[in-house]
């Protein structure tokens, strides 16, 4: 494990609202929503409602901003992200997870405290300076984000889908090679 698992949770949660704005939208209804929170099941304040949804959607371009920054820039987003909000850390422990931190309450909107999530999280990749554990999908149709927590730091894909297809291409371009 690279980080802690909050942090990983709170990446994956980003990075799965970010790439939800792919095409196709993946976001699009509360019914996504809910899906999203089967997902990543966040405690506290669920509105569950279309203006809670408008929300998060609306957050996903900044997410993707912070996620991508260059170690510098991101620690800017950061601290502009924690300076909007009124934070009340306390380390809690709930659902199976050991103590973690929240950082605001319980009762803030939901897309605030995914922001704040994500910020805290990225704390720890900018103090440990793994910002390229984030990265733009390698495949060339697709803009997702990938998120490699591997220890080996191999994963170039946003997911199975995105590798299997270029594995498939790249097999398909051997082979039309002819050998000499």
């Amino acid at each position: 494990m690279i980080f802690t698992d909050d942090t990983e949770e709170a990446l994956r949660a980003a990075v799965w609202l970010v790439n939800s704005a792919e095409e196709p939208d993946t976001l699009a209804d509360l019914d996504d929503e809910a899906a999203f929170l089967r997902e990543f099941p966040y405690t506290g304040r669920l509105d569950r409602d279309d203006r809670e949804l408008s929300a998060l959607r609306h957050l996903r371009p900044r997410l993707r901003t912070m996620l991508l920054a260059r170690r510098d820039e991101m620690a800017e987003r950061v601290n502009d992200a924690l300076a909007e909000s009124r934070l009340t850390p306390r380390l809690r422990r709930h659902d199976g997870a050991d103590w973690h931190l929240h950082a605001v309450a319980d009762e803030q909107p939901l897309a605030e405290r995914i922001l704040i999530e994500t910020a805290m999280a990225l704390i720890d990749v900018i103090r440990a300076d793994e910002g390229s554990r984030l990265s733009v999908c390698e495949d060339d149709t697709c803009l997702s984000i990938a998120l490699d927590l591997s220890r080996n730091r191999s994963k170039r894909y946003c997911s199975t889908t995105c590798a299997n297809r270029n594995a498939v291409a790249a097999y398909r371009a051997r082979r039309a090679t002819p050998a000499h």
